[in-house]
């Protein structure tokens, strides 16, 4: 390892040029005009289940699509942008419209017949009740 003398300037220099990464991001600064967007997903596992919840505000439960096949489950959708007004003047715009797909990948069997999905409020949830043979056991360990 080589130790490098910390130079105070060198500080400035590397902060001043994040800051300036940062600020022309490509990924911030063509957030507008992207094509889809990526809703936030979590998905929490129990004994008995999967349970999934995706962020979706402002979107009709008509808009989106779910799918379950060879343990891969996929969602898709499209949020609609509202009509363009040209007499708005916005100074900051973060909010995201167009087509998405997510897909994961269910590492067990799940009971495919008893997949139940809801969406209130902007939040979908999806409940995957565990096969059988995919729950854990538990066995007694006799000590002799």
């Amino acid at each position: 390892m080589t130790l490098v003398k910390w130079n105070p300037a060198r500080s400035l220099w590397n902060w001043n040029d994040d800051l300036f990464r940062s600020f022309f991001d490509e990924d911030k600064f063509l957030a507008r005009n992207r094509d889809a967007y990526y809703p936030a997903v979590d998905i929490e596992e129990t004994d008995e289940a999967y349970r999934v919840h995706m962020e979706l505000p402002g979107m009709d439960k008509k808009d989106i699509k779910i799918t379950y096949t060879d343990n891969v489950l996929h969602i898709t959708g499209e949020k609609q942008e509202e009509k363009e007004d040209k007499e708005r003047n916005y100074h900051h715009y973060e909010r995201r419209f167009g087509r998405f797909e997510r897909a994961f990948r269910i590492h067990s069997e799940v009971v495919e017949d008893k997949i139940d999905a809801n969406f209130k409020n902007g939040v979908l949830i999806i409940d995957m009740p565990k096969a059988e043979i995919a729950k854990p056991k538990e066995i007694e360990v006799k000590v002799k």
